[in-house]
Parts: C-alpha cells; structure tokens; sequence
C-alpha cells in the first residue's frame, strides 16, 4: 500500500471541483500543486472571455496540463455567455434544421472560443434523446426526440468541438431523455428493455463513440434493464460492463455533479464519490453547490480512507486518475495542434470581450435558419408587424441547469428593430386567483399588435390557460414558443426551437420583417 502522500495526490487527480470567484482562489492553486487534476468553471466564474483566459492562466502557472471544463451547451444551458446568452441556437434548433455540417460548424466555432479563453473540457453535446415531450430538464437541450437525427448531430458536434482542440463530452449515459423526473431532485428511472435501449437512449452515445469523444458523463439515473439497484453514476453494470465492454468506449467517464440529489440523497457526497469510482468513473464532478475546499478535500480524504479499507481498489484509483492524465495530455497536444493559444495571443483581449456581446455569425445564422412559421388558414397577413407592439412573456420556472441570470425573451430585441415596443413579463403567480387571465395579459395592448412569448407551453397550463383566453379576445396576436413547439396556437405561430439570445433575434427578425433570408411562413 502507498504513502498517504501518493494516495491523497491519486484522489486530487480524479476531482474536478467547481470554486466561486473570477480568479483562481488560493485553495485551488495550492490544491493543483499537490495533484489536483482539474477544475469545473460555472457561470459565476466568467465575466468575459479575456477574464476566463486570465483565470486559466494562472491555473496553468500552478499545473500546466490542468483539465478546464465547462458546462457550455450553446444552448438555453450557458456558462461562457450567460450574462447575455448564447449566441447560438442550442441544440434543439440545430435538430429542426437538421444539417450535419452546420452542427459541426457551430461546434467547432464554440470550441474555438472556448480554447482561447483557455477551456479544454466542455460538457457537451447533450446526447439524451428528448422522448418524453413532458420531460422537464432536457427538452431544448437535445437535438429532437428521433434517435437517428440526435446521433447524427451528436457526433457533428463532437467532431467539430474537437477539431478546435476542446474535448467533448456527451451525457447523460446512458440517456435521460424518457423521463419526467429532474435527477437534480430524484433519481428517474427509464423503465425500457435493453433492445428499446439499443434502439434509442444508446444510439447518439454509440455515434460519439465512433466520432472519437473523448469524454462521457453519466446521468443518475435508474436504469433497471441493466441494474435494478443502482443508479448509472454508481452502477459497475453500467459504466463498466455496458459503457467500456459493450460499446467499446476507452476515455474518460465523467459523472454529473456528485451533488445532486439523484445520487446524495441515499450515498452522500462522500459514499456517492467512493462508489462511483469503484463503479468505473474516472472523474468527480463537484461544485456547483459545493464550491469549497473543505468539500475537496472530503472527498479527497473519502477516497484515501476507502483504497486503504479495501472498499475502492487501488488499481481502480490508479486506472482513473491515469485517464484522467492520458486527457490532460490530449488536450496540451491537440490545442497546440490546431494553434488555439496562438490565436488567443493574436486576438486583443477587448477584441474578444466586444465578440460576446455580439456574438458568433455562424450560431445567429443557425437561429435564424431554425425558426418556423406556422399561419393557420383564414389567419390573414399579419407578418411583418407594422409597427410597434407590445409583447408579454410567460416566464415558467427554470430548471435548476438554466441558470436564473441568463436572460431571455423577445421584448428587448424586437424593441431594437421597433422603437417603443413595449413589454412585460409574467408568471404563474401573477395570474393565480385572476377570473379572466388574460386581462393583464391586453393591458397595454389597445390598438397596437400583440405578442405572446411562452417556452413549453404544453408543459405549463396556467400559461396554456392565458394564451388561449388572449387569443379569443385577440386572435391577431402572435404566438413565439421558445420552447419544444408541442402545441401550435393562435393563427400566426413562431417556433425558435429554444430561447437563447440567437434565438430571440431570430424571433424579433421575423416579427419585424428584417430577417435575413428568412423563412416564409407555411400554413396548415
């Protein structure tokens, strides 16, 4: 048995702890110089693309091979642009389009990005396929509901990450799409037989195999067709015997955040991490509510305790923490490769802060080739809106993997194409206990056109509610869902396929009659 020294350097390998702060704190440095493998940047750790090329600097002072991750799906989910979301469609939108190429040219953009702020790990492309049109933590985030259409896209977006010398990671394995249940809460359980497995949740993760990804994440989820007992994140069944035996995958096994409740509840954070090695990972992912040294170094200690009790073995330890090496390696080469630091240098640093605000030219391009516009018949010609309208935005709760400063919507857009358009925002609350929802939904409407922003309207009936009591009072208004567009209401019917800040342009475009090659609207 080694030194407590060579063990505790092992257990820092495998963690990949969030921090709070825009600079590397003092714990973090300290950590990486005793082994620390990697870190996990949050939306609370970027301010601007030359901040996060700073704070990856100084990381990289410390230990020049530390793995950089980021949970950026270029989506409604964004850590790198969530003080203005994204500037990409996200991937449901690069479904609709359906255009391999495009994905992979969005992708490599991203990861273009990403590297020359000094990111080398992004937790993405979310390969789930969104089966359940009710399930309330993937739906935009996946390419579609078709198993064929989410592989394809899912390994373009792997490649096209990768050519930028960013690694991917696809998640959630093996699949969360058939769910009603957030495993930030609960564990969910995808009740299929192995054969409806195959035929679905596996297809996208056996396609960014093939492709080369170089990293997987593990969902908490309950699959009982492989192991009735145990969730994937904790299941030698799943992450070993299917994931490395069955689809023949040899990088790095990454969990969901250690945190969340679909494995803490039962295990706790330091059970939860012992069994997840055990069972195949390679890396812990922490930090997103345990942002703190104290936490790292439990779960360091937890797992020298559980090697020296005989409860994680040795070899295991060593098995993960060389891969987790073997990536750190990979991404030192292939950045260097494609020249990624280069360009950073080549780049002024105000240069990239202005090119957050306006954003990437090839994701508004593929916002704009995303949305859809649906004009019932009888409904009349209502686009392009002749002057300025007022628009009203049902904000549903959020999902705890969107984060709450991210904004959204088409108010602020469309009132940069059309001065005095006027907007607000409402929730659930707001219209509780109201005889006729819809009069705060007219009020400031009189005589000007009206626009009705939902996201999954299906999913939320007091919205659903609202839009149709509107709609009979005014059947001229516009309906935008920036979500899964499951319910088609209202005669002239906008779907932007997510609600990102591409998407909301894209939606004030069309509205406004100045999109650029702009889809024509199709009736039914």
């Amino acid at each position: 048995m080694p030194e407590n020294g060579e063990l505790s350097e092992l257990a820092l390998t495998v963690l990949q702890p969030g921090f709070v702060g825009t600079t590397p704190p003092d714990w973090v440095l300290r950590r990486l110089g005793e082994g620390l493998g990697g870190v996990a940047l949050f939306a609370r750790n970027v301010e601007s693309p030359a901040q996060v090329a700073a704070l990856t600097a100084g990381l990289r002072a410390e230990r020049p091979d530390v793995i950089v991750g980021i949970d950026e799906e270029a989506g409604d989910v964004t850590r790198f642009e969530s003080r203005h979301g994204s500037s990409r469609p996200g991937n449901l939108g690069l479904g609709a389009i359906d255009d391999p190429a495009l994905t992979e040219s969005v992708a490599h953009d991203l990861g273009l990005d990403l590297a020359r702020s000094g990111v080398t790990l992004d937790y993405a492309p979310d390969a789930d396929v969104n089966s359940n049109p009710d399930n309330p933590i993937i739906g935009v985030r996946a390419f579609g509901a078709e198993p064929d259409l989410v592989a394809r896209h899912t390994a373009a977006f792997v490649r096209g990450l990768q050519a930028a010398g960013v690694a991917a990671c696809a998640k959630h394995f093996p699949g969360h799409g058939d769910t009603s249940v957030d495993s930030h809460h609960a564990v969910p359980v995808i009740d299929r037989s192995r054969a409806e497995l195959a035929a679905c949740e596996l297809l996208p993760f056996r396609a960014a195999v093939a492709a080369g990804v170089q990293a997987v994440m593990t969902g908490h989820l309950l699959v009982p067709a492989y192991d009735a007992g145990l969730p994937a994140t904790l299941s030698p069944r799943i992450l070993t015997g299917l994931l490395r035996t069955e689809l023949g995958f040899d990088g790095l096994i990454v969990t969901d955040g250690i945190e969340m409740q679909g494995v803490r509840r039962a295990y706790g954070l330091a059970g939860a991490t012992v069994r997840a090695l055990a069972a195949g990972a390679d890396a812990i992912c922490v930090g997103g509510d345990h942002a703190d040294e104290h936490t790292a170094l439990a779960l360091r200690d937890a797992i020298v305790a559980a090697v020296r009790s005989g409860e994680l073995p040795e070899d295991r330890l060593r098995e993960a923490a060389g891969r987790v090496r073997r990536l750190a390696a990979w991404t030192v080469t292939t950045q260097t490769a494609v020249g990624a630091r280069a360009v950073a240098d080549a780049v002024p640093a105000q240069v990239r802060d202005v090119a957050t605000v306006t954003g990437s030219a090839v994701g508004l391009a593929a916002a704009r080739r995303a949305v859809r516009v649906t004009v019932a018949e009888g409904a009349g010609s209502v686009l392009p809106l002749t002057g300025a309208p007022h628009v009203v935005e049902f904000a549903p709760p959020r999902n705890i993997a969107i984060g709450a400063e991210t904004p959204w919507g088409v108010g602020a857009p469309l009132d940069e194409l059309l001065p005095g358009t006027t907007s607000v925002r409402l929730g659930a609350d707001d219209l509780a206990g109201l005889p006729d929802p819809s009069a705060p939904v007219l009020a400031g409407a009189a005589g000007r056109g009206l626009v009705l922003v939902v996201r999954d309207v299906h999913r939320h009936a007091w919205a659903a509610d609202a839009v149709a009591r509107t709609l009979e009072v005014r059947p001229d208004a516009v309906v935008v869902e920036m979500g899964l567009p499951e319910s088609v209401l209202g005669g002239v019917h906008v779907a932007t396929y997510g609600a990102t800040r591409a998407c909301g342009q894209a939606a004030a475009e069309i509205l406004a009659g100045a999109g650029v090659g702009a889809p024509q609207p199709v009736g039914v």
